[in-house]
């Protein structure tokens, strides 16, 4: 079992940045592709980033390609997601997720933080 634990959500304007970090704990946390995931009101669930195990390939949806960037330190079992540009329609609940390497679907998932941005 791996618990996830996300932070750094909050309200900041167009053009502003924010920095998400996702605290694992339980299992052994390097063997997992970790996720990012986004839902805004009244739409489904979005894919946004994710990085392998070793942190040498990261994924971005096309949304977000060139403000977004995904890393992980495995000493601290942490992910993030510094998110640069941002833009009113970025705002959503933000979701950490794990799977392990190989799997199609996410194991586990974080609680969400909330990110709004304001035009």
């Amino acid at each position: 079992q791996v618990q996830l634990v996300e932070s750094g959500g909050g309200l900041v304007q167009a053009g502003g940045s924010l920095r998400l970090s996702c605290a694992a704990s339980g299992r052994t946390f390097s063997p997992y592709v970790m996720g990012w995931f986004r839902q805004a009101p009244g739409k489904e669930r979005e894919f946004v980033a994710a990085i392998n195990w070793s942190g040498s390939s990261t994924y971005y949806a096309d949304s977000v390609k060139g403000r977004f960037t995904i890393s992980r330190d495995n000493a601290k079992n942490t992910v993030y997601l510094q998110m640069n540009s941002l833009k009113p329609e970025d705002t959503a609940v933000y979701y950490c997720a794990a799977k392990k390497e190989g799997n199609l679907k996410y194991d586990y998932w974080g609680q969400g933080t909330q990110v709004t941005v304001s035009s």
